[in-house]
């Protein structure tokens, strides 16, 4: 009895002591999960937080700013006085050259004209009959019924009918001349500009009527630093950007250095021609920029990409493989208009760039970028 007794005890604690191993392995197992810390959820970046590096063209050289003119214009002034008739063009209207803009009343030289054209027919009338006089006279001369002195008279009066009736073919084309002035026609294609005048107006000679401006080709009138004039030649490109269309840049070339600088100021005017086919630009606008005097084609980023604290060279925050991570890089030529630097070491095309806020993610930390959601169509 007391062997069954113990046999059964010791059937029960090795019951029990199974059970504990049991529960002291769970224990262990939760305990170990519980102490692994889980991986941290990756943070979400907007695309206002990237940009992409990409290859491209750098510009570096002088600024320079000032106001675009048209580069071809006329001030069409009146000729001749009188009270304006008609106009046949306003502002803003194209006109293609040699069209008619206005009338001034004419009358008075249009009876200046025709007294002019009667007196030329008297003139010419007169200038054959002599003619004719001096050919008989001639004849009557070799015949011997006449003296020399007929003859050289008959000459006389045919020379001077020719001679009035030149005077008079000179007063018709001038008178000619002034009538055709009544009529107000455009020196050159483009849009009118002003038109200071209207139907009824009194004009005296001398007095501007319209002005005409060619937009197909403007010029930007600009100065640059006089200490900066060594950077700056004829026929190097300009870009720079006009007030009233931001975001957008435009391209020109120097065409001609004034060969003297302002006492006043120290600047060198310059002047920028730029092709305008389009009619996009318009005179008057104030314009900045700068001269290309040097470009180089590289990897392109923002300006605002690079992180420079002095210390060493700058870097610039990389997601990669889904990461941020730090990287240092080398700068080359800047691009202050453009706000833009080349990078010439550190980087390759297409790696993907933190900017703003972002910056401040630590580098190890998992990223993903958010993707700009579609609307409904």
């Amino acid at each position: 009895m007391r062997i069954a007794s113990m046999n059964t005890g010791v059937k029960a604690l090795t019951i029990v002591l199974g059970a504990a191993t049991v529960l002291g392995l769970g224990g262990c197992r939760r305990g170990g999960a519980e102490a692994r810390p889980a991986d941290p959820q990756p943070m979400t970046v907007g695309p206002e937080n990237i940009v992409v590096a990409k290859p491209g063209l750098v510009h570096t050289g002088p600024a320079l700013s000032g106001n675009l003119q048209a580069e071809r214009q006329a001030t069409v002034r009146a000729e001749v006085g009188g009270a304006v008739l008609q106009t046949y063009a306003d502002k803003g209207q194209t006109v293609r050259a040699g069209q008619l803009l206005a009338r001034i009343d004419d009358t008075a030289l249009r009876d200046q004209y025709l007294s002019a054209k009667s007196a030329v027919t008297t003139a010419a009338e007169a200038a054959a009959i002599a003619g004719r006089n001096l050919e008989r006279t001639q004849r009557l001369v070799q015949a011997g019924a006449l003296a020399d002195r007929d003859l050289e008279t008959a000459q006389l009066s045919s020379s001077s009918a020719k001679s009035q009736l030149e005077d008079a073919q000179a007063r018709m084309v001038q008178a000619q001349k002034q009538l055709s002035k009544t009529e107000i026609r455009a020196p050159l294609a483009g849009v009118v500009s002003e038109r200071p005048v209207s139907a009824g107006d009194v004009v005296q000679a001398g007095m501007a009527l319209f002005t005409v401006v060619d937009p197909s080709s403007m010029r930007l009138d600009a100065a640059v630093p006089a200490d900066q004039l060594g950077a700056v030649r004829v026929g190097a490109p300009v870009f720079f950007s006009v007030s009233g269309y931001p975001g957008r840049s435009f391209e020109g070339h120097i065409e001609r250095i004034n060969p003297a600088a302002d006492p006043a100021t120290g600047q060198v005017p310059v002047y920028v021609s730029i092709p305008n086919g389009a009619g996009t630009l318009v005179g008057g606008l104030y314009a900045q920029g700068r001269v290309a005097s040097e470009t180089r084609q590289g990897i392109i980023v923002p300006i605002t990409a690079l992180q420079d604290n002095g210390s060493g060279p700058p870097t610039v925050m990389r997601i990669k493989g889904g990461r941020v991570e730090s990287v240092a890089v080398q700068t080359g030529l800047k691009d202050d208009q453009a706000e833009t630097v080349e990078l010439t070491a550190g980087l390759a095309p297409g790696d993907t760039l933190l900017v703003g806020a972002a910056q401040g993610i630590s580098p190890g930390t998992p990223v993903r970028v958010e993707t700009l959601k579609e609307g409904p169509a």
